[in-house]
């Protein structure tokens, strides 16, 4: 589904988001912690933003790995970091089999891709594995709104998403799965729950954002 939509994935995303993800991911990198000089694993990296303001934060000095399962998402990053005379490195890799030794970074990140996995849990244990004790796990991920912003927010889930997706992309079902997860995967204090979980932190928070459409974990690892 991953590789079909590839070649569309960041033009689709700028639309339906209108460019707010931009900022999701600028608040990432800031609630992370990340400072020049670190060494940060960037997992789920699709296309590579988050990957690349990474390296913006820890400079030329750090280091920044974007890894994904799906090649044919992560084929675009490179050129896309390129483009902006940054020098970040990515390969294909499984998050929940991460090809690195313990202790190997200071942060962990993974945007909108924790839900996609087969077994967040170990997903959040194996990043946290490859991570620094101090260091950070950072989960940016869709929540469930509710209140004023729930009901315009699952509408356009529901039908805004799936027709505008589906039509530049020509698979509508990717642009239906999309929401459909985000809907059914745990939000809020049910994720910070997981977190506990795993056992790897020694305490973990959440942040919410534009009303809760999206969330901000962040663990710190024992």
């Amino acid at each position: 589904m991953f590789a079909d939509i590839a070649d569309d994935y960041d033009r689709i995303n700028g639309i339906l988001s209108l460019g707010v993800h931009n900022a999701w991911r600028k608040k990432a990198v800031l609630i992370s912690g990340a400072k020049p000089g670190d060494r940060v694993l960037d997992c789920a990296t699709g296309t590579g933003d988050l990957a690349i303001e990474f390296k913006n934060t820890v400079g030329h000095e750090g280091y920044v790995l974007g890894t994904d399962f799906c090649k044919e998402m992560i084929e675009h990053a490179p050129a896309k970091a390129d483009k902006k005379k940054l020098v970040v490195e990515f390969e294909v890799a499984d998050a929940m089999n991460l090809p690195y030794e313990e202790n190997s970074f200071d942060v962990a990140s993974i945007a909108f891709g924790i839900r996609n996995v087969d077994n967040p849990l170990e997903c959040l244990r194996e990043m946290a594995r490859v991570v620094k004790p101090g260091g950070r796990v950072v989960v940016l991920e869709f929540g469930q709104p509710t209140g004023i912003v729930g009901l315009p927010f699952r509408f356009y889930s529901k039908h805004v998403m799936p027709a505008v997706g589906g039509f530049i992309s020509g698979n509508r079902e990717a642009y239906t799965y999309l929401p459909e997860t985000s809907a059914a995967f745990p939000a809020g204090e049910k994720f910070l729950d997981l977190m506990d979980e795993a056992g790897v932190f020694n305490e973990s928070e959440a942040e919410k954002l534009t009303g809760g459409i999206a969330y901000i974990y962040t663990g710190t690892v024992k």
